[in-house]
């Protein structure tokens, strides 16, 4: 029989499902709502999408490594309870290690990519919602390939809170890589080096040390040299090549790394949760969420 918009609203409503998914329901039960509502249930869209407006902001970092290729990913879900749960823990696996494989573009085309045995990511996750009770959703990835003379790094912090891949060049030292990555999970820069700061902020930077060196009453004839030399702090705290390393404060990393002949061509670093409104939860409140599910 023929689905009509009205059915499919309907359909919408009962089951706060996605338009497409409810007409390919209904057109999969013959018109049938009750079936199409159950066939819904059966593929846990329907339960998915009760949960689409619900924060995650926990989750885990994880990263996939074969010989070309480091991913790394973000998986949220909405308790730390679930984050440290061994199903969900298998799952952001699976998905780093299908991102590896794959190099989708984007989430949206990772989303809807093939992950297993026909299923999209997105069946899959829905799957996963369906049986662990909390919204679940791949929010990003990085990739990064092996270069020609070089090697892949990576490092996890407290089990995947904080997660880093580092794109080594010129060295083949895995031990190198891995320690650049946890000190890029340690200090948090945000550039390689000085000439990737756009000079847009190094101009805002300017501004606001002179503000500074004013306002402690600094002579105005002495400011620009005190400005320069403030902006020296400012690239140690962003740069990755011109901070102490973790390991020995007494080395920057630019020069520990020009003594191997090596240079850092990239990385990722990933934070779980951060930029995003995280909800107020204790943790026998999430036991007893989890076994009202």
């Amino acid at each position: 029989m023929a689905i009509t918009a009205a059915m499919v609203k309907e359909l919408r409503e009962k089951t706060s499902a996605g338009m497409m998914d409810c007409k390919k329901a209904l057109e999969e039960a013959s018109g049938d709502m009750e079936r199409a509502a159950e066939i819904l249930r059966e593929k846990g869209i329907s339960k998915a999408a009760k949960k689409s407006d619900r924060v995650a902001a926990e989750g885990l970092s994880t990263v996939s490594i074969n010989d070309q290729v480091a991913a790394i990913v973000e998986v949220n879900c909405e308790t730390d309870f679930v984050a440290k749960n061994e199903d969900f823990q298998n799952l952001t696996k699976e998905i780093a290690e299908y991102i590896a494989a794959k190099r989708p573009s984007d989430v949206e085309a990772a989303i809807s990519g093939e992950l297993t045995d026909g299923k999209t990511l997105e069946t899959y996750l829905n799957e996963k919602i369906s049986t662990i009770g909390e919204r679940l959703s791949l929010r990003r990835f990085g990739v990064l390939e092996k270069p020609a003379n070089g090697t892949l790094g990576s490092y996890l912090h407290m089990g995947g809170k904080i997660g880093v891949i580092v794109q080594l060049d010129g060295s083949t030292d895995e031990s190198l890589a891995k320690d650049v990555a946890m000190h890029i999970a340690a200090v948090n820069p945000k550039y390689v080096s000085r000439d990737q700061v756009s000079q847009d902020e190094i101009e805002k930077e300017k501004e606001i040390l002179k503000a500074q060196a004013l306002n402690e009453g600094k002579p105005a004839n002495i400011v620009e040299k005190m400005v320069e030399g403030r902006l020296g702090k400012f690239f140690e705290e962003i740069c990755l090549n011109d901070q102490a390393f973790v390991k020995d404060s007494d080395k920057k990393v630019g020069k520990l790394l020009s003594e191997k002949g090596a240079s850092v061509t990239g990385f990722v670093r990933y934070e779980v949760g951060e930029g995003l409104e995280k909800r107020q939860e204790n943790f026998a409140e999430e036991v007893m969420a989890q076994t009202k599910k």
